[in-house]
């Protein structure tokens, strides 16, 4: 079982439970998915350099990264309707866990110049959105290997609600939010 699985189920838990009053542990907010999406807005033309992003993207995730495409035509800017515009991966389960582990534990301290998650990127429903400016500063993609450096979104649905509860549980799962 995943290190970071394992303080769930543990700490984060009983922790909630006890401190906002949940009875089951079924009613415990929790982390259901995790999307990542990198928009390939510039390089839409060259089509290595878009398979190049969702293979970095893919090995990232450690899933098969899937290519969006435009539902209709915008001529300013410049697309068709069809044409692949972005590359999305959505974890799940096990894959979603060991996603969120690397990140917080190697992705976020190799990062230049980080002070933390803000809280305001929390919604109001309890979904976390952060963009990471640089797919480098994880391990398994290389600058010789990909070619490029490009950046992606990575949003955390969570079923809480409120933002406060999620506040909470990213804070006890571990993620580096900055101090209000």
């Amino acid at each position: 079982m995943n290190r970071l699985k394992q303080k769930y189920i543990k700490e984060v838990l009983p922790a909630m439970k006890k401190e906002l009053g949940y009875k089951h542990d079924a009613a415990v907010p929790k982390i259901r998915k995790v999307v990542l999406n990198s928009g390939v807005g510039r390089i839409v033309k060259d089509e290595k350099a878009v398979e190049a992003v969702a293979h970095a993207l893919s090995l990232i995730a450690g899933q098969h990264a899937v290519l969006t495409k435009a539902k209709k035509s915008i001529a300013s800017f410049k697309t068709r309707q069809g044409m692949p515009i972005g590359v999305m991966v959505c974890l799940r389960g096990d894959r979603m866990y060991h996603f969120m582990d690397r990140l917080v534990s190697v992705a976020l301290p190799r990062t230049k110049d980080f002070h933390g998650i803000d809280a305001r990127c929390i919604d109001d429903n309890g979904n976390l959105t952060m963009g990471i400016r640089e797919s480098i500063v994880f391990p398994e993609v290389s600058y010789e290997k990909a070619g490029q450096i490009f950046g992606f979104q990575a949003t955390f649905v969570t079923n809480c609600g409120k933002k406060a509860s999620a506040e909470q549980l990213f804070r006890l799962m571990g993620f580096p939010l900055k101090k209000k």
